[in-house]
């Protein structure tokens, strides 16, 4: 796993030098929510509010994000992907996807099968119990 998350953070680097791998992660889960505050980023991610801050403060300094008021309540900033980060997103997402493909490439079938339901179950988990169990 430790492997795994190294290429992953060097593989973001290299498709794009600017989007580290919790940029590519914050913005794949803004397009597919259609924006979110911060504090639901960090909820969702388990990562601390300033971490956050930080890295949307970034990414709206070189335009990939922006923020907007919510039109429901005025006192909250929603951050949406602006037309830059939908198309760096889309970017990204297409190169690493070539790069899983070439990787995967001489894999039997039923390798592949068996290697997609054990990411489904991986991703699956819920978490540790409340009770500790």
């Amino acid at each position: 796993m430790t492997a795994f998350a190294r290429r992953a953070r060097a593989s973001a680097g290299r498709m794009h030098p600017e989007l580290s791998l919790v940029s590519y992660t914050l913005l794949g889960h803004l397009e597919e929510r259609d924006g979110c505050r911060a504090t639901d980023l960090a909820a969702h991610y388990a990562l601390d509010k300033s971490t956050v801050s930080r890295q949307v403060s970034a990414l709206e300094r070189v335009g990939l994000v922006e923020r907007r008021g919510d039109p429901v309540d005025h006192r909250v900033q929603v951050v949406h992907l602006t037309e830059a980060g939908r198309r760096i997103l889309a970017q990204v997402t297409e190169s690493r996807r070539t790069a899983f493909r070439g990787r995967l490439a001489d894999w039997p079938e039923e390798d592949l099968v068996r290697f997609a339901a054990y990411l489904e179950r991986y991703n699956a988990w819920p978490g540790p119990r409340r009770d500790g169990a």
